[in-house]
């Protein structure tokens, strides 16, 4: 195994006002509601919906969205001593309690699930491209040693890239005499999620304008997000492996997938009990 000599140097985008201090993640996950927000209040203009639900929807999501993907971290990957800190967050961890918590203030509101979910897809590719990028900022959720084109080092990130990291906390093989404090070129995993993240967003924006029943988008964001996760899995640096080397989260993506398939499937056509995405005064208007 031989890494580029002179890789990409990434430190962690972090800056200190007195004591309130500001990192590359916190400024990510804020714009990536703020944007989720926006896209998803348009979307619903647009078809004629009122759009105000979804500050009730974002608020719901930060809170289940953070509190997932920590829990996630902590006992599915049994890391007990990373409940207070600031890093340890996992993408599906995070997607699935902002869902539940989004589905939750939806169904107690009355807001229309369905509805909500078919913008919900778009809304959720959108803010997942800009939210990578606080994975990035931080030196977080990086990729196996590699070198080639964008071989990235993270001698400060969360954790660094080192050698030693790589054999203990990933179970990964490194040189014999190499140094446990050798720090290694990676894959830069966060810009290959962000650049999927933004493709499956551009794409979802273009078949917005469907003609299947409500929630039928949702679906298709359900197969993408599987799809892109499992794909991505195969060159991050983890520890966490299933049968015939696949991960917890390539389990989760492909189960994510076959429900995609099946809200596709059942949302496929409008019928009694499953309305089109504009609302009757569009329609008409139309």
């Amino acid at each position: 195994m031989t890494f580029l000599p002179h890789p990409i140097v990434h430190h962690p985008f972090a800056y200190s006002y007195g004591p309130v201090g500001f990192t590359g993640f916190g400024l990510a996950v804020l714009l990536a509601f703020l944007v989720g927000q926006v896209v998803a209040q348009h979307e619903l203009a647009r078809r004629g919906h009122d759009p105000e639900p979804v500050s009730d929807m974002v608020f719901a999501a930060v809170i289940g969205g953070l509190l997932g993907a920590k829990l996630y971290y902590v006992i599915v990957l049994g890391h007990w001593d990373a409940m207070f800190e600031r890093g340890g967050f996992v993408y599906w961890g995070g997607l699935i309690g902002g869902t539940l918590a989004v589905m939750a203030v939806v169904a107690k509101k009355r807001f229309g699930t369905w509805r909500m979910l078919d913008v919900g897809g778009i809304a959720c590719a959108a803010a997942y491209a800009v939210g990578r990028t606080g994975c990035w900022a931080v030196g977080d959720d990086y990729g196996r040693p590699w070198k080639g084109f964008l071989a990235v080092a993270f001698p400060d990130g969360a954790p660094p890239s080192t050698a030693g990291v790589m054999a203990h906390e990933f179970g990964l093989m490194v040189p014999n005499g190499v140094s446990p404090n050798a720090v290694l070129s990676v894959y830069p995993t966060q810009l290959y999620e962000v650049v999927l993240g933004f493709i499956m967003f551009l794409v979802l924006w273009r078949m917005r304008d469907h003609k299947h029943a409500q929630g039928w988008l949702f679906g298709v964001y359900m197969v993408f997000a599987g799809l892109e996760r499992f794909v991505i899995e195969f060159f991050r640096a983890k520890d966490d492996r299933l049968l015939v080397g696949l991960t917890y989260a390539q389990g989760i993506a492909l189960v994510f997938v076959a429900l995609g398939v099946a809200v596709m499937i059942a949302r496929s056509r409008v019928a009694p009990g499953k309305e089109g995405i504009y609302a009757p005064d569009v329609v008409a208007a139309a």
